[in-house]
């Protein structure tokens, strides 16, 4: 039942492989929805789809990954597949991206900003809570 979900979910998507290709569809993609390129600094990347239509997009990594954001001293890992819902400004129902707050890997769901132009980056856990950041935390790709 699981997969048949998937498989519809990803019915008539545009995919793309290997890592290259793959680095530049998010890149784009970023760009596309108005968010900083850097705020999914994925790596080895082995495919990436989007179903245009649902908003529906994922991202298959070869191994977990694991990224420290300097600026913001947030740690954050990626599981090997990350999945969300996107329209511009704005991911929803994200899966495989965590937040370290304190000692606890906290799920993030959400990720919104409220103009092309804010300062500020919005995310929101699975447990309602959430946080803000600077745009300029997740500008370079590092």
């Amino acid at each position: 039942m699981a997969m048949e979900i998937v498989r519809n979910e990803r019915a008539g998507a545009e995919v793309v492989y290997g890592a290259e290709a793959c680095y530049q569809h998010s890149v784009d993609l970023l760009q596309e929805l108005g968010f900083p390129k850097g705020v999914l600094p994925l790596k080895d990347l082995e495919e990436c789809g989007r179903v245009r239509e649902t908003g529906f997009i994922w991202m298959k990594l070869k191994v977990p990954y694991e990224h420290l954001f300097k600026e913001i001293g947030s740690r954050v890992s990626y599981g090997t597949e990350f999945t969300a819902y996107v329209e511009r400004l704005k991911m929803k129902k994200m899966t495989g991206v965590k937040s370290k707050q304190l000692m606890v890997w906290v799920p993030i769901t959400e990720m919104s900003m409220d103009e092309p132009e804010s300062s500020k980056i919005h995310f929101k856990s699975s447990f309602g809570m959430g946080r803000s950041f600077p745009v300029s935390a997740f500008q370079n790709g590092e």
